[in-house]
């Protein structure tokens, strides 16, 4: 059973290492996508995808080993620290998801003004979303 344990320890030990790099890849992202920086996000997706790739190479492994291993003493913190990490990992992927998505939807209007699209949206005083008629394009002097 010895070897079981250190085997599996060895294994979540790698994902663990591996989800940090993760999110420290994560938040890498979140940088390059709000300083607009698109040079840098091709890179960051094979990143990402090599890990991806990884870490479900290691799940496959680990979903081979006995289960009674994963309630061994020195290998409920790693289950646990993966699980947090994981967790950790998803949450930032959400949020760079959303942001990218802002991103593209704010250039997309930025674009439909900048042509003169017949009707654009804009922002109100109050801060709400409202639809021009192009007015904005057509009073431009440049």
């Amino acid at each position: 059973m010895d070897d079981l344990v250190r085997l599996c320890h060895h294994k979540l030990s790698e994902q663990i290492v591996t989800l940090e790099a993760m999110t420290q890849l994560l938040a890498r992202e979140l940088d390059e996508l709000a300083s607009r920086r698109g040079d840098h996000l091709k890179e960051v997706a094979r990143e990402k995808l090599s890990y991806i790739s990884k870490l479900q190479k290691l799940d496959k492994e680990l979903a081979q080993t006995d289960p009674k291993v994963f309630q061994h003493a020195e290998i409920v913190p790693l289950v646990s620290k993966v699980r947090a990490l994981l967790a950790e990992c998803q949450t930032k992927n959400e949020v760079n998801a959303k942001t990218a998505h802002q991103a593209n939807v704010s250039t997309r209007e930025l674009k439909s003004i900048l042509i003169g699209a017949p009707t654009s949206v804009t922002y109100g005083q109050d801060g709400n979303v409202k639809s021009s008629d192009g007015e904005l394009v057509r009073n431009l002097k440049a």
